[in-house]
């Protein structure tokens, strides 16, 4: 899990950066909704409200989404394909 931690310094929040890194990361990373990404840090040990989730990923939503589309692989034209194994009619091909 590769998630950017290179925000600028966050004075005025009441949670750690690296728990506002975490929710918007993976609101942006598994296309979650706020109440997921509530639910997700709630099984951690952290009440956060979805609100407050919606405001981070608004705020900081831009700079995860760019670091996530930038660690994706690019996509390729060319399919390879290795070995498939088609039964038809009981025999395989």
């Amino acid at each position: 899990m590769k998630i950017p931690f290179d925000l600028p310094r966050l004075k005025g929040f009441r949670f750690p950066h690296e728990i506002i890194a975490y929710a918007v990361w993976a609101y942006h990373r598994f296309a979650l909704s706020t109440a997921d990404v509530e639910d997700l840090l709630t099984e951690r040990g952290m009440i956060v409200r979805r609100e407050t989730v919606r405001q981070w990923v608004n705020r900081f939503g831009a700079h995860f989404a760019d670091c996530v589309r930038r660690d994706r692989p690019a996509g390729a034209d060319k399919w390879h394909l290795d070995e498939v194994v088609v039964p038809i009619g009981g025999a395989k091909y």
